[in-house]
């Protein structure tokens, strides 16, 4: 709940943050040696909010965080379902130790080389 809050007043300020951005008609000039450039400063702000989130996705991808696999997509929530009568105990095991990773909306992804494909 408090997330949901927390997520709401963020965009909330960003919305306003940027609606205030967009009426400012200010310029920007950024200067390097003899190289000069000059823009407007909401078109500054949008790039340089690009450019931070490009850092951040390339600084998870640097550090392992992000990773490409290969598998299969399910929902969570159909997964501990069928676990469950599989194997009562396993689901168990992630209802009490991971029960942030089973709730809806959630996606699971297991790996080709653990997955086997069966006909419904």
């Amino acid at each position: 709940m408090i997330r949901i809050v927390l997520f709401l007043v963020l965009i909330a300020l960003a919305a306003a943050g940027s609606a205030w951005m967009a009426e400012q008609s200010g310029d920007v000039v950024l200067s390097w040696g003899s190289i000069k450039a000059t823009t407007t400063l909401p078109f500054f702000m949008l790039m340089l909010g690009i450019t931070v989130v490009a850092a951040i996705f390339v600084w998870a991808m640097l550090r392992g965080r992000a990773e490409r696999v290969s598998g299969y997509v399910i929902e969570a929530s159909r997964a501990m379902a069928i676990l469950e009568r599989s194997s009562p105990e396993a689901a168990a095991w992630w209802h009490e130790n991971a029960p942030q990773h089973v709730t809806p909306k959630r996606y699971l992804v297991f790996h080709e080389s653990v997955c086997q494909v069966i006909d419904a």
